[in-house]
């Protein structure tokens, strides 16, 4: 029976690490604003961030309207008639709000939704400006303004929120096809507890617990738990990437497991318990050294990551009764006692990004 301690990492470095996304149209449907640090389809930390740096950092229409509640003119763009499918996120931080199957072209001359994707997306003030009494519409994010809410909706809600379009970033949904999917290999010690972790995160399609690194075709469990081999216990993840990323994935790898003991994890001693990332071309390579040298940065972990960054070459699946090993073996102590907690961790770090 392995035994592990559990290391608790200092989190909130991590979760403030935040995924950036470029939209790039040049039209009120994208963010017009590629160089925002704190844009995010995924990550859903609370920001703290005065206007006097947004407006840094955003284009002086979307400041006006997010950090100053101006109002832009109704019937102005495109976006308050827009019917494709896809999805409307907050301009100002990524923030997920609206779906088109929320929406409904009202006469008003600005983009109307009848109903919030996420009820805890968007949060509520009164409203007593210009001599009239409003429900002010904010992002619980980032703390911009949307727009308004108002109770001439359609059902079945009856409400109408009632949306700036440059408040509004539309991204629209695509046919997923084996292009969408990507895979990436890790280690951080145990697969058992590795695999129960990302099974849970929405994005991740599929994990298989095997083998990689090594100088030995399929070796079996019994001959990499000798250290001989030279390869290491991992997870093969499959991921969607319209839903996930390498950001979040690397960002959940170094929240449940230490990175910072080399050849181990807690009692478990060998290079096959080393943490490491296999990549497969530069794009990956550079993402991982990246977000180590962030968190070396940051001072994260008092000790500096020893996480290694090795070229994949070979992925062996593990035997049968390592698959899917803690769903079939909840009640067992290892589990209860060693992948129980790394759950915990993992659910009260990432609660907004489970899957339903």
């Amino acid at each position: 029976m392995k035994s592990h301690y559990i290391t608790w990492l200092k989190y909130l470095f991590i979760t403030c690490l935040s995924t950036v996304y470029s939209c790039g149209q040049k039209n009120d449907m994208k963010n017009t604003s590629p160089n925002n640090p704190y844009y995010s389809h995924t990550d859903t930390t609370k920001l703290q961030v005065s206007n006097e740096e947004w407006k840094k950092i955003l284009p002086l229409n979307l400041y006006l309207v997010a950090r100053e509640a101006d109002t832009e003119r109704a019937f102005t763009g495109t976006m308050w008639k827009n019917d494709s499918k896809g999805t409307y996120y907050c301009a100002v931080c990524g923030n997920k709000l609206f779906r088109s199957t929320q929406k409904f072209t009202s006469m008003c001359g600005w983009p109307s939704f009848f109903e919030q994707e996420n009820k805890n997306s968007i949060w509520f003030r009164n409203d007593f400006s210009h001599g009239m009494e409003r429900v002010e519409a904010l992002c619980s994010r980032c703390d911009s303004h949307l727009g308004h809410l108002f109770d001439d909706g359609p059902a079945p809600t009856g409400k109408r929120y009632c949306m700036n379009a440059v408040s509004l970033d539309f991204v629209p949904d695509t046919t997923t096809n084996n292009n969408e999917k990507e895979t990436i290999v890790l280690g951080g010690g145990c697969f058992w507890c590795v695999e129960a972790v990302y099974q849970n995160l929405d994005g991740v399609e599929k994990v298989v617990s095997g083998y990689s690194g090594g100088n030995v075709a399929n070796p079996s469990y019994e001959e990499v738990c000798t250290g001989t081999t030279g390869a290491a216990e991992v997870v093969e993840i499959t991921y969607d990437k319209k839903k996930t990323n390498l950001d979040e994935i690397f960002k959940v790898f170094f929240t449940v497991h230490d990175p910072t003991t080399l050849n181990r994890q807690g009692a478990d001693v060998g290079t096959q318990y080393r943490s490491v990332i296999f990549y497969k071309n530069d794009n990956e390579k550079s993402i991982a050294q990246s977000i180590i040298d962030e968190l070396n940065h940051s001072g994260a972990f008092s000790s500096k990551i020893v996480t290694k960054l090795e070229p994949f070459t070979a992925f062996f699946p593990a035997e049968n009764y390592h698959q899917n090993y803690y769903n079939n073996n909840a009640n067992k102590p290892y589990c209860e006692m060693v992948i129980r907690p790394k759950l915990e961790k993992f659910e009260k770090v990432f609660k907004d990004r489970l899957k339903k």
